[in-house]
């Protein structure tokens, strides 16, 4: 099976996890197409990039030369008819699986058959996706860590019918990005997810029987156990409606009753307490 010479990314997703990996893309040297629901939001993906590397050029860890480089390799695109120039798409839509097959389906349309189709989802089944294209060969799980230009781990997932090619090249892709990758199988939560999302989840519920406060129960596992962050800390930071989003796709997929999403945290998502991103989660944050 050949697969295509890699220069062109197309990157369906310009928020937080979309324009991160806009960013780490375009500085391993690849041009890269960002979209997203509408064309003024790829554009202010790229504007967000452009602040933060304006922010590594003040540090000194960049120079002005770099950062415009860098930026000169993104173009906001509407729509998805130019990935049809992509020679690989990476798609970091909303964690909805219903909402991603749609989109493969656009993908198997509009893209050449030789190039990958990877998926950022962090839970959602690699096999399940790749089966409503004609290329489920193609089809790969890429899970980056946020924040991703700081994070060095990507989660390679294959689907049942990824192919070894396939595998490969998205290796080679990690590679130039400067990225370490492991590879998972298919299997409900991958390997981060599957380990991480009920640590968080018995977290959560330590705070929902009284055991402790959520400074207490985070200062406790970040100086007990040398984590950098407490989980609770770390479910606000993800967004508590992802680690709901999560929670469910491991205890439908797994269906074992330890998976079971903490109440608290599900009255936390209806209350729309959903962490840093709204202000208020099991911390207060400060509006910015």
């Amino acid at each position: 099976m050949s697969t295509p010479n890699v220069q062109t990314i197309a990157i369906l997703g310009a928020g937080q996890m979309g324009g991160g990996i806009a960013h780490v893309s375009a500085a391993g040297a690849y041009t890269v197409l960002l979209s997203d629901v509408t064309l003024e939001r790829a554009e202010k993906g790229r504007f967000d990039i452009e602040l933060r590397l304006g922010k590594a050029v003040e540090k000194g860890k960049l120079t002005a030369g770099q950062r415009a480089e860098i930026l000169g390799r993104i173009t906001p695109v509407e729509g998805l008819s130019r990935f049809a120039e992509a020679d690989f798409v990476i798609e970091a839509a909303n964690e909805n699986e219903a909402l991603k097959k749609s989109l493969f389906r656009q993908f198997d349309e509009l893209c050449r058959p030789d190039i990958v189709l990877a998926t950022n989802t962090s839970s959602i089944p690699i096999t399940r996706i790749a089966a409503v294209t004609r290329r489920p060969e193609r089809v790969i799980g890429m899970h980056f860590m946020n924040p991703v230009p700081v994070m060095k781990l990507v989660e390679i997932i294959r689907g049942l019918a990824t192919s070894d090619a396939t595998h490969e090249t998205t290796l080679q892709v990690c590679a130039r990005l400067d990225k370490t990758t492991v590879t998972s199988r298919d299997i409900g939560g991958f390997i981060v997810n599957r380990v991480l999302m009920p640590m968080i989840n018995e977290a959560i519920y330590a705070l929902y029987e009284g055991i402790g406060t959520a400074t207490d129960i985070d200062t406790g596992m970040k100086l007990g156990t040398n984590q950098p962050m407490g989980p609770l800390e770390l479910a606000d930071f993800i967004g508590l409606d992802t680690c709901l989003a999560i929670m469910e796709v491991l205890q439908a997929g797994l269906g074992d009753s330890k998976y079971r999403p903490c109440p608290l945290l599900r009255q936390y998502v209806e209350a729309g307490w959903l962490g840093r991103k709204t202000g208020r989660g099991f911390h207060i944050y400060a509006k910015s």
